[in-house]
């Protein structure tokens, strides 16, 4: 794929997904800051890998009417800002928070943000248990590539208003794994929603999105400390 080719993939899915007309020029400069600035915190950096991988992979939740109509959208180890700063572009209307407590991650996407002008969006440099701010205040979760969906349930359920969902972004399918994310989803005020297989470019295999949508309060004692999601996750079994 040449750099022709990226601008030309990009506009291919500005008419797939919608986009506002500015929003492939402005994914463009996002991949150019990627490949360009040596701190990135991806290893897909080129823009013809990362224009699949990275930019058509986050725009596939917009085909979930939640993501849709978010009014807010909080990123949960936003890494490099996939999905977080392609749904920012792509949904220039909804504020989008990009969660990441790694200082020089954190940093990354400060910069990034200021190069691609994005009124929208802010980078919160905290762990999504010590986000008070968030608590309460999101209508849609984000997480790709992060942690287990239990852990995920836990970290997303304390920061969801009431009707908000969890969106993950996972591979191939996992019945424990699944079973382990009910269990915490029945403990946190959430339920399992839709489990929608995509396939953001022709290449992709066994890519899902998973969606927990919160239907009740989550227990005053949550979020737990830093860590315990993790150290100590709710599971379907002992």
């Amino acid at each position: 794929m040449s750099p022709a080719d990226v601008s030309g993939r990009l506009a291919e899915l500005g008419h797939r997904f919608a986009l506002p007309d500015e929003a492939p020029r402005t994914l463009e400069r996002l991949l150019e800051i990627v490949a360009e600035d040596p701190l990135a915190p991806t290893a897909v950096r080129a823009p013809t890998e990362a224009v699949d991988v990275h930019v058509a992979d986050a725009l596939v939740a917009l085909d979930l009417d939640p993501v849709r109509v978010a009014g807010t959208i909080a990123d949960l180890g936003s890494g490099a800002g996939f999905p977080g700063l392609v749904l920012a572009v792509a949904l220039p209307a909804t504020h989008v928070d990009l969660v990441e407590s790694n200082g020089r991650k954190s940093a990354f996407l400060s910069r990034a943000i200021a190069e691609l002008v994005l009124p929208n969006t802010h980078a919160v440099a905290a762990r999504a248990e010590a986000w008070e701010a968030g608590l309460g205040a999101c209508d849609i979760v984000t997480a790709r590539a992060l942690a287990p969906l239990n852990v995920l349930v836990e970290y997303a359920a304390p920061l969801l208003r009431e009707g908000g969902s969890l969106l993950a972004w996972k591979g191939r399918r996992d019945e424990r794994e699944e079973a382990d994310a009910a269990a915490a989803a029945t403990a946190l005020g959430l339920e399992p929603g839709e489990v929608r297989p995509v396939q953001p470019w022709p290449q992709a295999e066994h890519r899902h999105l998973h969606l927990y949508v919160k239907v009740g309060s989550t227990p005053k004692q949550y979020p737990r400390r830093p860590g315990m999601a993790s150290k100590r996750p709710h599971r379907a079994s002992t």
